[in-house]
């Protein structure tokens, strides 16, 4: 079911005399863009970070700094023995792309339970949305962060998102409420996260800055 801002956006069309035009042009615009997205996921390098978002292929050149790679590492450090050792599901990171109905994403991290997880495949190579998204901001990715891919993957169903500033070391954890992310804790080095999708895990904020 479409949410209110969805039905406002469409307000304009649909009292238009033109309508249908309108909706012929849209799906024009459709077919470009998945012929697009197709050719997207033919060229796309296992080496390389790339993402196709709202028609667009973005690819990442530029090398994460050391203190994003050594959020993610530490992160890593403590969720994935975490996750695998209670047998709670599987943990993406890195060159994981995870397909949405529009975007295909590649999330610094990311979490399915073991129930959603189940039906993956040896030699499956996209995923559909997870259950838990981390992403750690930087000075290309921070608005994307913040904007797309927080609208996306509340409207996928991700249940928890978590925003990782190595520069300001902070965490957000935003918690989905009914149909878009509500942000229910910022968190410095002095606290500890608990995840609400992850059962039972908790990280100290210290650790996921720890140099």
């Amino acid at each position: 079911m479409p949410n209110p801002s969805s039905i406002s956006i469409l307000q304009p069309i649909l009292k238009s005399p033109d309508m249908w035009r309108l909706i012929e042009e849209l799906n024009r615009q459709w077919q470009l863009e998945q012929e697009r997205r197709h050719r997207f996921w033919a060229a796309v390098e296992s080496t390389v970070k790339a993402e196709f978002i709202n028609g667009e292929e973005i690819i990442y050149h530029s090398p994460v700094s050391g203190r994003h790679w050594m959020a993610s590492t530490q992160l890593m450090r403590y969720l994935l023995p975490y996750v695998y050792n209670n047998r709670l599901g599987k943990v993406g990171y890195e060159k994981v792309m995870i397909r949405c109905t529009r975007n295909d994403y590649e999330p610094d991290v990311c979490f399915w339970t073991q129930e959603r997880a189940a039906s993956f495949e040896p030699r499956q190579s996209v995923f559909p949305p997870p259950d838990f998204v981390v992403e750690i901001l930087s000075e290309s990715t921070r608005e994307r962060d913040r904007g797309i891919k927080m609208q996306d993957y509340a409207a996928h169903n991700v249940q928890e998102y978590w925003l990782i500033d190595p520069d300001e070391r902070t965490v957000e954890q935003y918690l989905l409420n009914e149909g878009i992310f509500s942000l229910h804790l910022k968190l410095n080095e002095e606290g500890t996260l608990h995840s609400q999708v992850i059962q039972g895990f908790s990280i100290p904020i210290k650790s996921i800055f720890q140099e």
